[in-house]
């Protein structure tokens, strides 16, 4: 299981699975190989959405994101 976290405040803002981890990092931008943390905003709820990202993950995503322009989120492996 893999835990997504607010990068600024450290809030845990879901446990998803090892299939949705894998629609973030080919969706979204990574600055290195080892990369482990992505800006969201609204336009990439849209994209993740047209990628066939799993309803559940967009709207945990676009809770944490509220009334925020966009937010930071750090993904990490359990164990």
């Amino acid at each position: 299981m893999i835990d997504l976290h607010d990068r600024d405040t450290g809030t845990l803002i879901a446990t998803i699975s090892e299939d949705e981890l894998a629609i973030l990092v080919r969706e979204l931008e990574e600055e290195g190989g080892d990369d482990q943390d992505y800006f969201i905003d609204q336009g990439t709820l849209h994209l993740l959405a047209d990628a066939g990202a799993p309803k559940a993950l967009l709207h945990v995503l676009g809770q944490a994101i509220g009334e925020r322009d966009g937010m930071e989120i750090v993904w990490s492996r359990r164990g």
